[in-house]
């Protein structure tokens, strides 16, 4: 399939040699120890899957409560020592429905569409840098079976994907970010005069041929001097290049150009798709707009248009710190006065909740907002004037994005059903539509009755079992008692 481009491992092996330090200075750094410090004691134990472990997930209600409104949160938590370092999929209490660990850590976890058919996708690979990658992205569908993987190629080499963008489009191509270190001269910063950066590329890749059809470099249209970073003491070498601009995502804008947000240049760029001219700037050291009260932003992540015309970030303002809290902000951006004004600022319960990474907005469907906090364990949803609804502790680990969207899914494998001390524990790893469990029993499976429905009492259900009977199985129903799945103990 022209889809799949697997990362070498050679590949790997000489990039990870390569570069050992972190281009992100103290950002990264901070952020993990943070995220390390937060590691929180674990999570249920099931007998179904004593294999799997998920965060204990505490819901705190504020001007509301989660509704079970169909949708699910999803999330990619990760860190040493946290119950799970992987792919997460919780109800609206928090809840596990999938779980699905990693070899390597999970970022970007959204519900897609690629021709057509919903399909889950994140990425994955190694991080020789810390807040780095090089990979791919992987698609499952929604039996969660791996239909493709997504990368690099042009004047890249495969599987130098890295972890902060992997957006599908409606015209079934990829947005992909990457990094490539290039000499420079360093001296207007301290730094050595041969020495080395970070340049910052932009790929567009036709997802079923692999085709690029844009490859944008930062460093061809944004200066080293538009950074708001310090060269690091020893850095702008080769072992550790200068990460002055910092790609953090790229997103469609209404028009079909793009919009880059760059973390070290606390900016976002709006890029022509055809030529790669920057349109406009917004914020940073060459804004193109006057930022109104309340406006400026620092070391942003997804940047983002909606369908009001207004601009949204998670406004990080941290590392190091620039203001006293992380936040979410909506801007109205007048593309002819050249004017941004605040519109709506979304802040945490806490008033210091400062991200020293990651973090994201998503604007929902029914016009709330939801923020994932990145390198700080929680997600929260707010009504859309800003009001805080409800905040959710991870409880330990951190998060790259977190979305709450619709996902449907029925799992390629049967459920998984173990009978321990007279009852049958019975879970569906990935299930989205499981009402109800039922038993059927008997000498033989021609005589075997169904028993009563048992309410889904979350990722795992307890079903009692009456006698010592020959022949066991447990049906998984749907709200209107049809049979998604089965199992027979003991096949």
């Amino acid at each position: 399939m022209p889809r799949t481009r697997s990362l070498p491992l050679a590949l790997c092996a000489s990039i990870s040699s390569l570069a050992l330090v972190a281009g992100c200075g103290t950002e990264t750094v901070a952020a993990e120890e943070e995220a390390e410090a937060s590691v929180g004691p674990a999570v249920p134990a099931y007998v179904s899957r004593p294999d799997l472990t998920a965060p204990d997930i505490e819901i705190t209600p504020a001007a509301g409560a989660p509704e079970a409104d169909g949708t699910v949160v999803l999330l990619g938590p990760k860190s040493e020592g946290a119950p799970l370092s992987g792919v997460l999929i919780v109800d609206e209490t928090g809840e596990p429905i999938w779980i699905h660990p990693t070899e390597s850590r999970s970022y970007d976890v959204p519900v897609q569409e690629l021709d057509g058919e919903q399909v889950l996708t994140w990425w994955q690979g190694t991080s020789p840098v810390v807040g780095m990658g090089v990979g791919e992205f992987v698609v499952v569908d929604d039996s969660y079976r791996e239909i493709a993987t997504i990368t690099t190629g042009g004047d890249l080499d495969p599987g130098q994907a890295d972890i902060h963008e992997g957006r599908l489009t409606p015209d079934g191509t990829a947005l992909l970010t990457a990094y490539v270190k290039v000499p420079a001269d360093l001296t207007t910063f301290g730094g050595p005069e041969d020495g080395w950066v970070w340049d910052n590329v932009v790929q567009e890749v036709d997802v079923d041929t692999g085709e690029v059809l844009l490859s944008w470099r930062s460093l061809d249209h944004v200066p080293l001097e538009a950074t708001k970073s310090e060269l690091p003491e020893d850095g702008g070498t080769e072992e550790a290049p200068f990460d002055y601009f910092h790609v953090n995502s790229v997103s469609e804008d209404a028009d079909g150009s793009l919009l880059v947000s760059a973390r070290n240049t606390w900016a976002v760029y709006d890029l022509d798709r055809e030529s790669g001219e920057v349109l406009w700037t917004l914020g940073g050291e060459e804004s193109d707009f006057d930022l109104g009260e309340g406006v400026e932003f620092a070391w942003q992540h997804d940047a983002e248009r909606q369908a009001d015309g207004t601009l949204t970030m998670f406004d990080n303002q941290s590392e190091p710190d620039i203001g006293p809290t992380s936040r979410g902000l909506r801007l109205a951006l007048d593309e002819q006065a050249k004017t941004a004004t605040l519109v709506t600022e979304y802040l945490p319960p806490d008033p210091d909740r400062l991200a020293g990474s990651q973090g994201s907005l998503e604007q929902l469907p029914n016009g709330n907002v939801f923020i994932g906090w990145g390198s700080r364990p929680f997600y929260s949803e707010f009504a859309a004037d800003g009001t805080l609804l409800w905040d959710a502790a991870l409880g330990s680990g951190d998060n790259y994005r977190a979305y709450r969207q619709e996902w449907t899914a029925t799992p390629a494998d049967p459920p998984d059903a173990v009978l321990a001390d007279g009852a049958v524990h019975v879970s569906w790893n990935g299930a989205t539509e499981v009402d109800s469990w039922r038993l059927v029993a008997g000498d033989d499976e021609a005589s075997a009755e169904a028993g009563e429905p048992v309410a889904r009492s979350g990722f795992e259900t307890e079903l009692p079992v009456d006698g010592d009977p020959a022949y066991l199985a447990v049906e998984a129903l749907l709200t209107d008692g049809q049979v998604l799945g089965s199992t027979v103990l003991g096949d």
